[in-house]
């Protein structure tokens, strides 16, 4: 009776939904090196890992105290799944001094992060068939993240300075477009939008009736820790994302949230009671402690970003295969490889198969930074030093050998 029940193979009706071919995104082969070099190092190997955003910090010492108060006095019970009111309202409050816009708690909804917050966003605003554009060059997720509701992310060109080709976004802009996105900081350019770019954004969502997603995890990092937003001009159709992850180094705490219309958050809600239902309240109240302390959290991530870029930039200058693109924001750099030969997803491999070094192919963010790796030089100052003195051997030794074995094939 057991065999009769137990198939040696698949029926053909035990087949994976269509979803799972969505979620991989065409940016997900990027990721290989990455998860190679995380897994040679906790097999105790040398490596050294620039290809993700994880500041070499630590969550300010408040935060961690808080939550550890939390958990020895039993906060591990069910919590609200939009977050708990306390919490919201603190959210409500940073985002009202960072936007000038007019929110309370009802407007927040509190994720898993705000990569979270993108994907219930997106299951918010799209549907199957409907088109969300964003701005070259962007975050490798943002596919996968966008698509998963059945909607198609549409890609806006940018110029050769990274910034986006506003006379070109009206363009791409059809009568299935329901949202344009856009994060800023970029990542990875660092580029921050500007009053003008905002201003053209902001013309083609009400002529066409379009919602806007702004991710701005890197907000805390950009000069002053501001940067120019719609949400209080355009509040009826601004979503706004935000997480602590890289202002206060809480990458693992998964603390993120979107800011929006009290309908689209009422949505969101159930969206997060489906999904989570909801989170740890000590982290939760860890996050109430960072909010608390964000002034001081985000002016020490922003000088420790500017240290560490200039560090990176002049252990790196000089080498003839590289061009650095100086980033406004952030914790990212891009550098165009072309002169090496190599397109960026080349440039990846070769790099780590013989120095060891992980970086992102370019070419995950669009195809406008093919030519291009993305580095991340939030890192110890001795393994950045490290990573550049790679770079250096790599370009000097191992890519003249690399041509010459291409020529001889």
């Amino acid at each position: 009776m057991l065999e009769m029940l137990t198939p040696a193979t698949h029926s053909k009706y035990v087949q994976f939904s269509p979803l799972v071919q969505r979620i991989g995104g065409d940016g997900a082969e990027a990721w290989l090196t990455h998860y190679a070099a995380v897994a040679a190092r906790e097999r105790g190997e040398d490596v050294i890992i620039l290809s993700v955003g994880d500041p070499d910090l630590a969550t300010p010492a408040a935060v961690i105290e808080r939550a550890i108060e939390c958990l020895r006095a039993g906060d591990t019970h069910y919590t609200p799944a939009a977050g708990r009111p306390a919490l919201r309202a603190a959210i409500a409050q940073a985002h009202r001094a960072r936007s000038g816009q007019a929110v309370s708690g009802d407007n927040v909804v509190y994720f898993a992060g705000a990569q979270n917050a993108l994907f219930v966003t997106s299951l918010c605003v799209a549907a199957p068939g409907d088109e969300v554009v964003t701005f070259e060059p962007l975050y490798p997720t943002y596919p996968a993240t966008i698509e998963v509701s059945g909607a198609r992310l549409v890609r806006a060109p940018c110029t050769d300075e990274w910034r986006p080709d506003l006379a070109a976004l009206g363009s791409v802009i059809t009568p299935r477009t329901r949202a344009i996105l856009w994060a800023s900081p970029n990542n990875p350019s660092g580029v921050v939008l500007n009053e003008h770019e905002l201003a053209v954004i902001a013309e083609l969502a009400q002529r066409h009736d379009l919602w806007l997603i702004a991710d701005e995890v890197y907000a805390g990092l950009a000069p002053g820790g501001n940067v120019p937003s719609l949400a209080a001009r355009l509040p009826e159709r601004v979503v706004t994302l935000g997480s602590l992850s890289k202002s206060h180094a809480m990458t693992g705490w998964r603390a993120g949230w979107l800011v929006g219309p009290t309908a689209l958050a009422a949505h969101a809600e159930h969206m997060a009671m489906c999904m989570l239902f909801g989170l740890p309240g000590f982290v939760q109240e860890a996050a109430i402690a960072a909010l608390g302390v964000a002034a001081a959290a985000e002016a020490r991530a922003r000088e420790y970003c500017a240290a560490r870029q200039r560090r990176f930039a002049a252990g790196i200058a000089g080498i003839e295969q590289l061009r650095a693109a100086t980033p406004e924001a952030g914790m990212f750099m891009l550098l165009d490889v072309v002169a090496s030969g190599l397109t960026g997803g080349e440039f990846m491999r070769a790099l780590y198969d013989a120095r060891r070094v992980s970086v992102m192919d370019g070419a995950a963010c669009g195809a406008a930074t093919a030519g291009c790796v993305r580095i991340c030089f939030a890192a110890d100052e001795v393994m950045l030093d490290a990573a550049c003195d790679r770079l250096r051997r790599f370009c000097a030794q191992d890519l003249p050998a690399l041509a010459g074995a291409a020529k001889r094939a």
